[in-house]
């Protein structure tokens, strides 16, 4: 049986999780799952696994975090598919409170109320850090804490070392113990499109496509795994 590996972050996974014992059955095709950020540094991202030995058939990360292993040579060149996006939105801690934050001005009340913000480092927690935050020009009351993962970012919030989670939609809802608590305004926001490709050194690229082939179809069991994770399927 042809075995490959897949790195993923995130933003896609619980959608990968669902669906991937179908193609495991119905390909015939083993596949070995690993876990990295799509953006930032350290050891925990992707670029630096692929860049440090780590080998890989596929990824799936954010369309930003794809573009720089593009840069890198690490893509195959034409096999990046776009899967599904995620807006980025907020989450409390379950049972707490759920803020307003349909606004600029509603979100500001909010981030000061909760004092303590947590987002991934990846491609969201940039985002939030470089561009939310100085639109909203908060006061130094407000504290953003990025961790390495959306996963450690929501541990983070369950242990109550945040009050506030900001990420993308798909992650926020596959965590237990915290409660989504809607969108960030449309003029704060970040739909975010999370890719897969075929790396350039990989060892069954035959195999790899047909995942990607699978992922990417219209297949119902993708549809609703897609809408679970409230994701949806990239426009155009």
């Amino acid at each position: 049986m042809t075995t490959i590996k897949v790195i993923i972050s995130g933003g896609f996974a619980a959608v990968y999780r669902e669906v991937l014992p179908e193609f495991e059955r119905s390909a015939g095709i083993k596949v070995e799952t690993g876990s990295g950020a799509s953006e930032g540094i350290g050891p925990k991202t992707i670029r630096h696994q692929l860049a440090n030995g780590t080998k890989a058939d596929v990824v799936i990360l954010s369309r930003e975090g794809l573009r720089t292993l593009i840069e890198d040579g690490r893509i195959r060149a034409g096999s990046d598919t776009g899967l599904a996006t995620a807006p980025l939105a907020a989450a409390v801690r379950a049972g707490c409170p759920k803020p307003d934050i349909s606004s600029d001005a509603a979100l500001t009340k909010a981030l000061i109320a909760a004092g303590q913000i947590v987002a991934p480092s990846s491609t969201s927690g940039q985002f939030v850090r470089d561009k939310v935050f100085p639109k909203l020009n908060l006061p130094d009351t407000v504290m953003l804490t990025l961790e390495a993962r959306g996963t450690e970012a929501a541990a983070a919030l369950r242990a109550g070392k945040a009050n506030l989670s900001i990420g993308p939609t798909s992650e926020l809802v596959q965590e237990t113990g915290i409660e989504l608590v809607g969108l960030l305004p449309a003029n704060l926001q970040l739909v975010q499109t999370f890719t897969t490709a075929v790396v350039s050194d990989a060892t069954a690229p035959e195999a790899a496509k047909r995942l990607i082939d699978f992922l990417s179809s219209d297949s119902d069991i993708l549809r609703v795994a897609i809408k679970r994770a409230g994701m949806e399927r990239p426009r155009g």
